[in-house]
C-alpha cells in the first residue's frame, strides 16, 4: 500500500459503481442535483421552507470547497513503474494556491496548484533504473512518501474477457505461476468500475510479481511482460483494466462515439434509457416483487421435496441505473480507463471482439475510432497492439461461409492500417469448445514481437504472412504477403488448405493453391473468371496451414 497516503476527505461528485460490490442506492455518489434530490425526498421530508433554503446554501457550499489535503491518484503508489525515456506527468490535489514538490532521484521538482487545489508537473525524460527508488511529494505540511519506484517500460492491457483472464487458469497453471518471481515486472489490476462520467482515479494497487500475487494477473499481459522483461532487461509495468463480456463501445468516450454512425445510435438510445429511469420506482417495483418472492419461496419450501415440479424461486434484482451499467456506451471509459490519461505509457495491448461479433460491420470503424481517441486524450501517438480473435466454434467444411466471427478477424486486420499499430494472428492455438483458449503464453509472446522489433528495435519477425495485395491474371488470383519471413511455407508439409475462389455468378469455391517465394497462386480449374479469392475465412477455419519460415500463422484475408 502507499505510504502516508492521505485520502480526499469527500468524494467528487459523480456517479459511479464498482463491480461485485454494489453499495446502497442512497449512500451511492452521485451527482449534486441526484444527491439533493435524496436528501429532501428521504431524510428531510418534513422542515420547513426557511431551513430548506439553509440546507440547499449549506449543500452547494460545501461541493464548493475544493480537496485540501494532499492527494494523488491510487496508481501513484508503492512498486509503480515509470514510463522510462519519456517526459513522466504526475498529478493530484493539494491545498488552493500551495507549492507542491516532488522529490526523486536525487532531484526536486516544483509546481504550484491552482485555485481548486489541482496540480500536475513532468518529470524530464529519465534513463531506466531497476534499483527501486523513493518518490516523495510534499506540499506545506502533508506529505506522500512512495517505496520502491522503478522507470521501465509502461503498458496498458485492456480488453474483455480474454484479456481479463488470469494466470492462474492458464495451462499449465502450476508451471506459470510457480516461475512468475519476477521482482522487475509489476501490476496494476484495476478494480471492476463504471461511471456516468469520465473520473479522475480508479480503485488498485500495485503488486510486484510473485507466486502469490501474479495468479489473479491478466495472463496475456503477464506472458507480454515477462517477454519484454527477458529480451530487454529492463522493469516492465501494466496498466491492467480489462472486463469480460464487454463490446468496444463501453471502452471509448462518449465524444469519440458520437462520431460514428452506429456509436450515435447507440448513445442515443442510452440516453433515452438513463432519462426513463426513476430509481423511487424501480425500488418501488423491487420490493414489491421481493415481497412476491418471500411469499413463493415459503410455499415452495412448505411443499413436500417429492411433490416439488421445480427449484426453489429465485430472488428478483432491482433495476439498475442505465447510466452505470457495464457493456454501456462510455461507462468502462469512464470509469476504468479514463483516470489513467496522462499516466506515460509506451504503448496499449488489446484483446477484445468476442462481444461485437454478432453486429461485426461496424467495428473496424469503432475499433479504429477508440485507438484514435485513447492517442488523442493521452496525446501521444503510441504504440496499439492487438489479438485478432482465435479459432472458435465447430469447423467448417463448406466455402461460402459468411460467419460474424470472421468478419470481425477481417476487421482487426483491416485496422492495421493505422500507424504504429500490431496484430498477433493465433488463428492456430484456439479451443473449438471455449471462447478462453488457455494457450495465453503465445498471445502474449506473440504480441510482444511487435514491441520487440517495432518499439525496441529487436531483430525479431512480428508477425506471420499478413495480405498484402493481390491481382487477377486470367484464372487465378495472385496474392502478396508481408512479413513471409525468409519464405511462406506450409505447416504440416502437405497442400495448401482452406483458400477460396470466387466465380463471376458470386458463388465461393474451395481452390488450390501454391506457394510462390513470397505469394500464393489460387485457383480452381471450374472457375475460369475468379472476381475474388479469402483464406481461412471461418470462425474456425480447422487445416488453416499457411506459415511464415518462423511457424507464425497467416491471417486470413479476403480481396474484396
Amino acid at each position: 500500500m502507499p505510504g502516508n497516503r492521505k485520502l480526499p476527505r469527500c468524494p467528487q461528485p459523480a456517479r459511479f459503481a464498482l463491480a461485485h460490490s454494489p453499495p446502497r442506492r442512497d449512500l451511492q455518489a452521485q451527482d449534486g442535483a441526484s444527491l439533493l434530490r435524496r436528501i429532501i425526498q428521504y431524510h428531510i421530508p418534513t422542515i420547513r421552507m426557511k431551513n430548506t433554503l439553509l440546507c440547499l446554501s449549506l449543500f452547494f457550499a460545501a461541493f464548493s470547497i475544493p480537496f485540501a489535503e494532499l492527494s494523488m491518484p491510487n496508481f501513484f503508489g508503492d512498486h509503480m513503474v515509470l514510463q522510462a525515456g519519456k517526459p513522466v506527468k504526475l498529478w493530484g490535489t493539494a491545498e488552493p494556491e500551495a507549492t507542491v514538490a516532488v522529490q526523486f532521484a536525487g532531484k526536486t521538482f516544483s509546481t504550484e496548484s491552482n485555485v481548486e487545489g489541482k496540480w500536475s508537473l513532468h518529470l524530464p525524460a529519465m534513463l531506466v533504473d531497476a534499483e527501486g527508488q523513493p518518490l516523495q511529494v510534499v506540499s506545506g505540511k502533508d506529505r506522500l512518501n512512495f517505496q520502491d519506484v522503478l522507470l521501465g517500460e509502461v503498458w496498458l492491457a485492456s480488453g474483455q474477457s480474454n484479456m481479463e483472464w488470469p494466470l492462474e487458469r492458464v495451462d499449465p497453471e502450476r508451471e506459470a505461476i510457480m516461475a512468475a518471481d519476477l521482482p522487475e515486472v509489476r501490476f496494476f489490476q484495476a478494480q471492476r468500475t463504471t461511471a456516468a462520467s469520465p473520473q479522475s482515479d480508479v480503485p488498485g494497487t500495485w503488486t510486484v510479481s510473485h507466486p502469490e500475487t501474479a495468479a489473479k494477473y491478466s495472463a496475456v499481459a503477464y506472458f507480454f511482460a515477462r517477454k519484454l522483461n527477458a529480451e530487454l532487461g529492463v522493469p516492465v509495468g501494466i496498466l491492467q483494466c480489462a472486463w469480460g463480456g464487454k463490446p468496444v463501445e463501453t471502452f471509448t468516450s462518449r465524444d469519440a462515439l458520437i462520431t460514428t454512425p452506429s456509436g450515435a445510435s447507440q448513445i442515443m438510445n442510452h440516453d433515452k434509457q438513463v432519462a426513463a429511469y426513476d430509481e423511487a420506482e424501480a425500488r418501488a417495483n423491487y420490493e414489491k416483487a421481493l415481497a412476491a418472492h418471500e411469499t413463493a419461496k415459503k410455499q415452495w419450501e412448505a411443499t413436500p421435496k417429492e411433490e416439488r415440479k421445480s427449484r426453489a424461486p429465485r430472488p428478483p434484482r432491482m433495476q439498475r441505473d442505465p447510466a452505470l451499467i457495464a457493456g454501456r456506451p462510455a461507462t468502462i471509459w469512464n470509469g476504468m480507463v479514463h483516470p489513467f490519461v496522462g499516466y506515460a505509457v509506451r504503448g496499449a495491448i488489446w484483446y477484445q471482439g468476442e462481444s461485437n461479433r454478432r453486429q461485426p460491420n461496424d467495428y473496424e470503424e469503432l475499433f479504429s475510432v477508440m485507438i484514435n481517441d485513447w492517442r488523442a486524450q493521452w496525446g501521444d501517438d503510441f504504440r496499439f497492439l492487438w489479438a485478432q480473435l482465435a479459432n472458435f466454434q465447430q469447423p467448417v467444411t463448406e466455402p461460402g461461409t459468411n460467419d460474424g466471427w470472421a468478419v470481425i478477424q477481417d476487421h482487426q486486420r483491416r485496422c492495421l492500417k493505422l500507424p504504429k499499430t500490431g496484430m498477433a494472428v493465433i488463428n492456430d492455438i484456439g479451443d473449438a469448445n471455449d471462447i478462453h483458449p488457455k494457450n495465453k503464453k503465445d498471445v502474449g509472446e506473440r504480441l510482444a514481437r511487435w514491441a520487440l522489433a517495432d518499439d525496441y528495435g529487436q531483430d525479431v519477425i512480428q508477425s506471420g504472412p499478413l495480405y498484402k495485395s493481390h491481382t487477377i491474371e486470367g484464372d487465378e488470383v495472385i496474392v502478396s504477403f508481408d512479413y513471409p519471413a525468409e519464405g511462406l511455407k506450409v505447416r504440416d508439409g502437405s497442400a495448401l488448405k482452406h483458400f477460396e475462389i470466387k466465380d463471376a455468378e458470386g458463388t465461393w469455391h474451395w481452390a488450390d493453391a501454391e506457394i510462390d517465394g513470397s505469394r500464393v497462386v489460387i485457383s480452381n480449374r471450374k472457375v475460369s473468371q475468379p472476381t475474388a479469392a479469402r483464406y481461412a475465412w471461418a470462425a474456425n477455419p480447422e487445416g488453416a496451414n499457411l506459415i511464415n519460415s518462423e511457424g507464425l500463422p497467416a491471417s486470413l484475408f479476403t480481396t474484396e
